[in-house]
């Protein structure tokens, strides 16, 4: 019994895999109206896609995967879904690729991670968002911009007959560093740290969301 259900596994897994040589899944929507605004899913009338195309198969059902387009955004018990591309691909600030001002670029892509066992497909997605608030005030105070740290962990459903992936949930964790201070001072920096915060920039649990709407990629 268990040899059958090894080998149908096999045997999902290379269907999964040779559906086509280009080995990506694709879910076609719409911008985000508000993309800064992570809880905001009201979408524009402007077409998007979120691409998550497989760079590497690894052993064991793993996949380097990098991600195009942004993620679908959505709330609990709100139909509306819109794809994100602001926070979900974040900002890339190495010192070979700031602008003159010393500031980061918008990321067009993110790498991520992926398990697929035949039937359940986990993919997991970090990127680092910023909203370039840096500043420089009198008596040589500063403070840093607002550094969020962003994982987003999606699981789907496969549907052999359709080759498509149902996106099921998404546990969300968003974090925060900014550094404040003057050089005046006896303390001259703060450091603020939050592994997971809300909108109101209180400590807090990672976001578990199930979309009201169907969410679903596409093999291509």
């Amino acid at each position: 019994m268990k040899g059958r259900h090894k080998l149908f596994m096999a045997v999902l897994v290379c269907s999964f895999l040779s559906h086509a040589a280009a080995q990506s899944i694709t879910y076609s929507g719409f911008e985000c109206m508000n993309p800064s605004n992570g809880s905001d899913p009201t979408p524009t009338n402007i077409p998007k896609e979120s691409v998550f195309e497989v760079v590497e198969k690894l052993d064991g059902g793993m996949f380097r995967l990098k991600l195009t387009g942004g993620l679908p955004r959505f709330a609990e018990n709100d139909p509306r879904i819109c794809i994100d591309s602001h926070t979900a691909l974040g900002f890339i600030g190495t010192p070979e690729s700031v602008i003159a001002e010393g500031l980061p670029l918008r990321s067009d892509s993110v790498d991520a991670t992926g398990y697929f066992n035949g039937y359940d497909l986990i993919i997991v997605i970090s990127s680092i968002y910023t909203d370039l608030s840096q500043s420089r005030g009198t008596f040589s105070s500063f403070n840093t911009s607002r550094i969020q740290p962003i994982t987003n962990t999606l699981f789907f459903e496969y549907n052999n007959d359709t080759a498509s992936f149902r996106l099921n949930r998404v546990v969300h964790n968003r974090g925060f560093v900014q550094t404040t201070g003057s050089t005046g001072l006896l303390t001259p920096f703060i450091e603020i740290i939050m592994p997971s915060f809300t909108t109101t920039e209180f400590l807090d649990r990672p976001l578990i969301l199930m979309p009201s709407s169907s969410i679903i990629y596409r093999l291509e």
